[in-house]
């Protein structure tokens, strides 16, 4: 790859923000629990004060949905993670991890080898940030890499990652920001990496329409859905993270077709509104309903 593909941290600070939000919800009423969101999130305190259901209605302001979709894309990979380590998951790789502790706040088994990948500089905050008690309760190795002189399938190996070992790999909110090159090369390297032994690859990535029909990616009734879209990518580009990368079915799935990868799902918010946030009385009503990203799952 010729540039980094985690290269800044406001994404983090934001996602971590979503989690703690959730987090503050009643215990009947939340999708996933994130305790350690707080260290991470600028503001926290301010946050905590003005609660779930307020600092909801604050992100509805500037898009309705938002804060489901992120929290739904967030409890699709938890239970993934979960539901193979309870089947032998082996190793599990979290490319740009961010500042999710998703290693120490699910209950994995302690035989689970994890590897975070991710920018130095990203790792050296969220290192020492995280509860130093929570240190050694699970077996994580962090990965700096840089892209612009490294390969991270190198770095992993160095690591001790196992090309013999089951193991799911997750691309998490990063599609966007970095080029399709990029993009392609990081496949490339993981059908490398999973060539030995069965692999399972969660991707999300925004679907182009957003650009070209942004209604269509929007539920019926959804307020200025047009308008909405163009301010979620102001407000990243903003951040100093412009989205640079959209993309049609067709193009993710040709790009890993083409490596050897068999997909298995591919997913929308629409998709998991009842499957998340019905059991616990919060359907989203179709006039809030944000298909931001596609949520797909393949194997190798």
């Amino acid at each position: 790859m010729n540039r980094s593909i985690f290269t800044k941290d406001a994404t983090a600070q934001g996602v971590a923000k979503q989690r703690l939000i959730e987090t503050l919800a009643p215990t009947d009423k939340r999708v996933i629990n994130d305790p350690f969101a707080d260290r991470f999130v600028v503001g926290a305190g301010l946050i905590k004060l003005m609660g779930h259901k307020f600092s909801v209605w604050l992100s509805e302001k500037i898009a309705p949905g938002f804060h489901e979709h992120i929290i739904a894309r967030t409890r699709l990979i938890d239970d993934l993670v979960e539901k193979a380590a309870i089947n032998g998951l082996e190793q599990y790789v979290i490319l740009g991890a961010g500042y999710d502790l998703r290693a120490h706040r699910l209950e994995l088994p302690s035989s689970l080898k994890i590897f975070e990948v991710d920018q130095p500089e990203v790792q050296a905050k969220k290192c020492s940030k995280r509860p130093k008690e929570i240190s050694n309760t699970a077996d994580v190795s962090y990965v700096p890499c840089d892209f612009t002189d490294q390969s991270f399938a190198e770095q992993l190996i160095a690591a001790g990652f196992d090309q013999s070992k089951s193991t799911i790999f997750t691309l998490e909110g990063v599609t966007q920001y970095i080029t399709k090159e990029a993009l392609n090369s990081t496949i490339e390297d993981l059908a490398n990496l999973s060539k030995n032994t069965n692999s399972t690859f969660f991707i999300s990535y925004v679907n182009e329409l957003l650009d070209q029909d942004p209604e269509t990616c929007f539920g019926k009734g959804y307020p200025n859905a047009a308008k909405r879209a163009e301010m979620i990518k102001f407000l990243s580009a903003k951040a100093g993270e412009p989205w640079i990368s959209l993309y049609n079915t067709q193009e993710i799935e040709s790009m890993l077709t083409k490596n050897g990868f068999t997909i298995k799902q591919n997913l929308i918010f629409q998709d998991l509104n009842s499957v998340y946030f019905s059991p616990v009385g919060r359907t989203l009503s179709e006039n809030k309903i944000l298909n931001l990203e596609h949520f797909l799952i393949a194997t190798c």
